[in-house]
């Protein structure tokens, strides 16, 4: 299997949202359909445009896929999702491996009760920093960081 980085482009669109879909009923199934809804709408129409995005492809196919929020004292993964079927394939970590070479520091948050993120950010390198409710949701998030400081 051949893992390839590249920059995302809009024919990627229906495999990212495959990719979101798949790892969102595997590390999220605590959020409501509305919520998960709105988060369908929220990729193509709000985050996709206003990140810098890196899709995993293997054998040519994409399962995966990273979204920068670049700012000017902090960058942020906006998100990380690869296709269950890839989990465990190092798409995740070639994903974080490329945003780490470009960025040096990364912080993100993730949903505390997501247990598949929370096992992949630790065995990265990230280190909790804060957590706070998220409203939206209705969940718990917790704010890490790689690397720790």
């Amino acid at each position: 299997m051949t893992n390839t980085i590249r920059a995302y482009v809009d024919a990627d669109l229906d495999a990212v949202m495959a990719a979101w879909e798949s790892a969102v009923l595997v590390g999220h199934p605590f959020l409501s359909e509305a919520f998960k809804g709105s988060e369908r709408y929220n990729i193509p129409n709000v985050y996709l445009p206003n990140t810098e995005t890196w899709v995993c492809e293997q054998d040519g196919k994409v399962v995966g896929f990273i979204a920068m929020m670049v700012g000017e004292d902090t960058t942020e993964v906006g998100a990380i999702f690869v296709h269950s079927q890839s989990h465990g394939t190092g798409a995740g970590r070639m994903l974080m491996d490329k945003a780490r070479a470009l960025y040096g520091t990364l912080e993100l948050e993730v949903f505390k009760e997501n247990k598949v993120g929370r096992r992949f950010y630790a065995a990265y390198g990230f280190v909790p920093m804060s957590e706070r409710f998220h409203e939206a949701s209705g969940h718990m998030m917790l704010r890490l960081r790689y690397p720790a400081s």
